[in-house]
This record gives C-alpha cells, structure tokens and sequence, in this order.
C-alpha cells in the first residue's frame, strides 16, 4: 500500500516539476501587468495601457497550459510517452468543461492508466508499429475525453449550480458561517470550479451593493499562494530547489490576488496542501468579515487596497491566514520527514 501512495506521489511530482515553470511566467507576467494598471470598480483597467495588456494576455496564454501540460505528464510518468497524447487531451478537456487543475490530476492519472493498460495488450506483428503513434493515441484520447467531457462535466455543472443557490441562502445567515465556507471554496481548488462559484457570488454583491462578501474573498484569494511562499521561507530545508523556486512565484502572484499560484504544491501534496490552505483561507476571510472590510472590485491580493475598506484590518486578515497556512504545512512537512526517518 505505501509503495503504491509513493508511486502516485512520483506521478503527480511528475507533472508538477513541468507544470512550475508555466505557472511562474504565466502567473508572474499576469502579475506584472496588474500591477502597474489601475483598480477599477470592474477590475484592472488596461485601456490606457495597451503594451500591458498584452503582456497580460501573453501571461493567460502561458497560464492557460497549466493544467494540459500538469495531465500531460501526470500520464507521462505512468506511461511512458506513449502517455503524453491522451494526458494532453484529457487535461485541455478538464480546462473546457471547467474542472480545474484537480480535473487536471483526474485526467493524467487516466490517462497513464488507461495508456499502460492499452501497451500490455497482445496485438498482431503488423500493428505494433503504428500502436504507439496511431492506435494508442487515438484510442487513449477518446476514452479519457469521453470520461472527462460525459462523467466529469456534467456533475461540475451541477454541482455549480447547487453551490451558487446554497451561497445565496447563506447569505441571509450567520456571517462568520459564511465567511467560512467562502474562504474553504477559494482555497479548495485555487481557480477551479469551486472556486469560481464563490468568486462569481462576491462579485454579484458588489453589484448588490454588499461590498463586505467580495472583501472576505478578497482575502482569502491570496492567502494560499502567499502562505505557501512564506512557507518556503521559513522553512527552507524543508523544500526542494524547484518548490522553493514555485515559492518565490506564489508570493508574487499570491500579492495580485492568483490563487493559483498553490497549484504546484497542491498538486504534489494535495491531501495535505488542500487542508491547510483551506483553513488558512477560512481564517483570513472570517477575520476580514468581522473586521469589517469591503471589496468594491472584483479581485482579491493586496493589490486591490486602494478600493478597499478597512485596509488595516485587510492587510491582517490576509497575514493571519499565510502564517496559519505556513506554520501548518511546515508541521506537517516536518512530521512527515520525522516519519520516514
């Protein structure tokens, strides 16, 4: 059983190691636009500035790779290259029908599955040449797009439309309640579905003229990529080179509000990762709501301060939420290295 979990665990190193470097021109070339653009009520205004907007749109297409290119190698690493074909697919598909980077892990995995099943098959001399260049692509992409577009998206859907109706019946309740499952969806999937919903529903009260729902998302937006980074600051012989690098990236997308700059390490470690920056996402976005403070853009990270109320309050909510974050996932980091000794 524990040779099994270290062999996913190699899998899903796999994909991250090729996955980071995306991640950081993407999320550090989206960051340096916003930057150095104006926060508007609707978000980055990029009107005046036309070079910086197309360094932002050359961020979101490197950006966009992230999740083809974290399956493509999930299915690499379990297979071979015969792999890359159906993990590709299967990961631009997990972008398509909206699954997010845990979409993504879902199709790598697949695919390497269903593409080391399909090479032990027994086939004829004459087809061995064309199966991994014909048969094994083709066969491997359709199965891993039919499962992502017909099991796994159809259920996202829904499951959007559940959680977008309970946010609303939450909001007539208790705050801190809400404050909670707010936080706990941002972190959840960092970008994804999940967190798209929460996302969405803060922005639609901004419209509603209830600022202080978009202020606890605001907060707990960053605190992931930020308590991450701070993480491997603190803890620097607790991380590889290569995760310390994915550090120093998360922090500067975690300061413009890119909670997918935590994808590299959730991707690696999620059962323990996700947790954590879920809680540390909870904390900063309760302690934003009793503070208090108002988001009056639809963006998160201490980027959007100038349109924010309270910013004392929302600076410390978001410091609050890292360091629960750093602290718990460096306990947890050492209490795995004090365990395989």
């Amino acid at each position: 059983m524990t040779a099994r979990v270290a062999d996913v665990r190699r899998y899903l190193l796999s994909g991250v190691s090729y996955a980071i470097p995306f991640v950081a021109c993407g999320g550090i070339m989206i960051a340096g636009a916003i930057a150095f653009v104006p926060m508007t009520a609707s978000g980055p205004d990029f009107s005046h500035s036309p070079f910086l907007k197309t360094v932002f749109d050359i961020g979101n297409v490197a950006f966009s790779f992230l999740v083809p290119v974290l399956a493509g190698y999930i299915a690499f690493g379990i297979a071979d290259r015969p792999g890359l074909v159906a993990g590709f697919v299967g990961g631009a598909v997990a972008n398509q029908v909206g699954a997010g980077f845990l979409g993504g892990l879902v199709a790598g995995l697949l695919a390497g599955l269903v593409v080391h099943w399909i090479k032990k098959l027994k086939v004829p001399n004459y087809l061995r040449p064309v199966m991994p260049i014909l048969v094994i692509p083709v066969v491997s992409s359709f199965v891993v797009g039919l499962v992502m577009y017909r099991v796994i998206g159809l259920p996202i859907r829904e499951v959007m439309t559940f959680l977008s109706c309970w946010l609303k019946t939450m909001s007539t309740g208790n705050s801190v309640i809400l404050a909670i499952v707010l936080g706990a969806m941002i972190a959840f999937d960092m970008g994804g579905p999940v967190n798209k919903v929460a996302f969405f529903f803060g922005a639609a009260m901004i419209k509603e003229g209830n600022f202080a729902i978009m202020g606890a998302c605001a907060a707990a937006i960053c605190i992931p990529p930020i308590g991450l980074g701070l993480a491997t600051l603190l803890g620097r012989r607790l991380w590889t080179d290569e995760e310390r690098e994915a550090g120093h990236a998360g922090l500067v997308m975690g300061m413009i509000g890119i909670t997918e700059g935590a994808i590299p390490f959730a991707a690696a470690d999620p059962f323990r990762v996700i947790p954590t920056i879920m809680l540390g996402s909870a904390v900063g976005s309760v302690l934003a709501m009793l503070g208090g403070v108002g988001d009056h853009a639809p963006h998160g990270g201490p980027i959007v301060l100038p349109v924010v109320d309270n910013r004392l309050l929302y600076v410390g909510a978001i410091v609050a939420g890292s360091l629960t974050v750093a602290l718990l996932i460096n306990a947890w980091k050492k209490l795995g290295s004090a365990e395989r000794t």
